[in-house]
């Protein structure tokens, strides 16, 4: 009997590593036996939750997502090749924990929020990170017979090729030596069925792209090229080593940015240098907010997600409470609250989401950005690459519109015209005086017409006489966009319009992904100009989140300066002001970017993916710009799916892999979550990650069709691209005298 021995480490224990290993172990268990796997879970925080959804933060912080459209499970909905093994969602979790289903000893909290939880609910964090490392124990103490899992909770801080093990080979009788674990301590998870047999098919998930990969500015290091037979060495905080690794998977989320360059304008300068309390970009929940002091003045700069985090934070998490009086919450202060300043640059905070009228599943179908139409734009356009503005930019606006025309209708009781309207607006001519002509045909006035200038700018050219007058307008504003996200994302006209933008992703991630649009307007469109607009109005908070911002600028805890906000050092705090609202200037003592930190890998401050980049083992992301030149993403390059390392020369390395954040640019919108039941991207790119890992044996020169777009399946008689993995030795980006590496044209599947 022949058995092989594979060590795969992975590297990131949150959402996406926990999916991964989920694959790893699902598709070892549909081989055929004879083989043992070994895998490798590094991360410094609880498996499962890891940092960001870790159990013991503060139960004030709501996800973004209900309760029923968040999971880790495959389903039936997903377009695998790797085995389906379906588990629960977050809400049918908490209804199973509540009969009973997986024992006793949870924490109260937790079954106390299981019987407030229903599938439209917003769920605390906190309780997402136990359903979290439930769903780890489960995949761990489910895993195969032939599958090892150890948990190692330490940060890893560096990875090569390791050539003191050269690439084993299969024995007989006997399984091969397990990958050395040096020095550092783990917990082992053991297996309980099946078998794993090597398959052949590396690569055979990849697609082609247009991006191309810059010179980081240092050469390779030490063994990089060696050889594609090299095994890896992963080394740990305090010197432990995992070494004759087959594989390496980076599933990082959210990393911290080098403190010299947290906060890049002058005010954040200004603060390192002296006595303003500044707090850098982050996760509101890794912040010691009790530096800021009761009664003091403090400034929340940005008005998104996080803001709202700290809105929380600094009110209800210090002792503040809520009641409701008639429609109107009423927040009652504990004296313990911060004076609270906000400002952006919009100066209006994200748009409610909409109550959730879709079920678990419900999902707009595309009208015109189909799967087949971006496909076709994309071949059109594989030279030069798309031009958001002009190839994606009307379909998404017209699509947007068609659906919050028809449902202005249909809320008027005009179900027939509204599915009529749809067909006509859509049918007509891209020119405002056809579509124009359409909207009056069916008796919509001016005053319900769809204008995006001022859905993205609320307060349009309104002249505010000081701080009362835009603090009137800004109550009015939000109390109306708390009235629309109560009407719901289907039968709301507004908020089902907006929502379309969050349904569309899987198709502009299948147009934008992997250098789908030329390097100008990634830059310009999608990353200045859509991305945050995009954010602002389909991914905002709760509407509750809304109207207990309402409450506390009633209530005098919470000012909102104006937009377009100025932020002044001082040798004692920050003046702010807005050019937009007379009078408006305040004088605060600290200063909190309420943001997360920027994705960057040149400025990263993960030890490890500062000594790929030092060493020449990673590189950026570049797209090419027309006519020449290109755009640096400052992204982690990888290949198309699945996902190799790409080094300084542009070489992919075939036993390297990463996924998730680090690679925005790359991918879009990276962040999102796994929902069941819409063929989640986040489980294909995993699968084909796991196959690929487990499949890794030294590649041979061979070229594979392009995987089709929708399915991820081969496609006979389109443009072949090199099986990823493969080491050219070539000079490349970086190199004096190198060429850039060829385009790869062609399609990643997102769905």
């Amino acid at each position: 009997m022949t058995t092989r021995h594979r060590s795969v480490c992975v590297i990131g224990a949150g959402p996406r590593g926990l999916s991964v290993l989920e694959r790893l172990c699902a598709n070892v268990r549909s081989q055929p036996e004879g083989s043992t796997v070994h895998i490798h879970v590094v991360d410094p925080y609880p498996p499962g939750a890891g940092k960001v959804w870790r159990t013991d933060q503060s139960r004030h912080l709501l996800m973004n997502t209900v309760a029923g459209q968040i999971s880790v499970f495959t389903d039936a909905s997903v377009d695998l090749r790797g085995p389906l093994e379906p588990g629960p969602s977050l809400h049918q979790w908490a209804l199973a924990l509540l009969a009973g289903e997986y024992g006793d000893g949870h924490p109260a909290a937790t079954l106390a929020e299981a019987r407030r939880l229903g599938p439209d609910t917003y769920p605390t964090r906190a309780f997402y990170g136990h359903y979290l490392r439930w769903a780890y124990r489960r995949v761990t103490d489910g895993a195969p017979a032939a599958v090892t899992v150890t948990f190692h909770p330490h940060l890893a801080v560096a990875l090569d090729d390791d050539p003191h093990h050269p690439t084993p080979t299969a024995t007989h009788g006997a399984a091969s030596t397990p990958a050395p674990i040096q020095g550092a301590a783990s917990t082992p998870a053991p297996g309980a069925a099946s078998g794993l047999a090597s398959a052949s098919g590396a690569g055979s998930d990849s697609a082609s792209a247009r991006g191309v990969v810059s010179g980081s500015g240092a050469g390779p290091g030490p063994g990089v090229g060696a050889g594609v037979g090299v095994l890896q060495r992963v080394t740990l905080a305090g010197g432990g080593v995992l070494a004759g690794l087959d594989a390496v998977i980076l599933c990082q989320g959210h990393l911290p940015v080098r403190g010299e360059t947290a906060g890049g304008d002058a005010t954040a300068r200004a603060a390192r240098r002296g006595a303003p309390r500044h707090i850098a970009p982050a996760n509101p929940a890794d912040v010691d907010l009790d530096v800021l002091a009761p009664g003091r003045p403090v400034l929340l700069r940005g008005l998104g997600l996080n803001f709202f985090d700290y809105l929380a934070q600094l009110t209800a998490g210090r002792g503040g409470t809520f009641s409701r009086a008639g429609n109107r919450l009423v927040y009652h202060p504990c004296g313990r609250e911060p004076r609270i300043h906000a400002a952006s640059r919009r100066g209006v905070p994200y748009q409610a989401r909409g109550e959730n009228e879709k079920g678990p599943h419900g999902r707009h179908t595309p009208l015109l950005l189909t799967a087949e139409r971006v496909t076709g734009l994309r071949r059109t356009h594989e030279s030069s690459g798309l031009d958001f503005k002009e190839q994606l930019w009307p379909l998404i606006s017209r699509e947007v519109e068609a659906v919050y025309y028809r449902t202005l209708l249909s809320s008027r009781g005009y179900a027939l015209r509204a599915r009529r309207f749809q067909d006509d607006y859509l049918a007509a001519p891209d020119r405002p005086q056809h579509t124009d002509a359409v909207i009056a045909a069916y008796g919509i006035g001016e005053k319900d017409r769809w204008d995006w200038e001022l859905i993205a700018r609320p307060y349009r050219d309104r002249e505010f006489t000081g701080p009362h007058d835009f603090t009137g307008w800004l109550l009015d504003h939000l109390r109306e966009d708390v009235a629309e996200a109560r009407c719901g994302n289907v039968s709301g006209p507004r908020k089902a319009a907006l929502d379309v933008l969050r349904d569309l992703r899987n198709e502009i991630r299948l147009a934008v992904d992997h250098g789908g649009l030329h390097g100008d307007s990634h830059r310009t469109d999608l990353d200045h100009w859509y991305t945050p607009l995009n954010a602002y109005l389909s991914i905002g908070p709760p509407a509750r989140r809304v109207e207990e911002m309402i409450a506390l600028i009633e209530a005098g805890v919470l000012h909102v300066v104006g937009p377009a906000v100025q932020v002044d050092a001082t040798p004692t705090g920050y003046t702010v002001s807005s050019p937009l609202v007379p009078g408006s200037a305040v004088t605060v003592d600290a200063l909190v970017e309420a943001r997360l930190p920027e994705i960057t890998l040149t400025r990263t401050a993960d030890p490890l993916l500062r000594h790929l980049l030092e060493t020449g083992q990673c590189t950026t992301y570049r797209i090419p710009t027309r006519p020449t030149g290109s755009h640096d993403t400052d992204a982690l390059a990888v290949t198309p799916r699945p996902f190799h390392l790409i080094d300084a020369l542009g070489r992919p390395h075939p036993r390297r892999f990463a996924f998730g954040v680090p690679t925005e640019s790359v991918h879009w919108v990276t962040a999102a979550g796994i929902r069941p039941g819409v063929n989640s991207v986040t489980l294909t790119d995993s699968d084909a990650i796991a196959r690929a890992a487990l499949h890794t044996t030294t590649p041979t020169t061979a070229t594979v069709p392009d995987p089709d777009p929708e399915t991820g399946a081969t496609v006979p008689g389109q443009s072949t691209a090199a099986v990823p993995g493969q080491s050219t030795g070539a000079a490349g980006p970086g190199t004096p005298g190198g060429p850039a590496p060829t385009p790869r044209q062609g399609l990643t599947p997102a769905h």
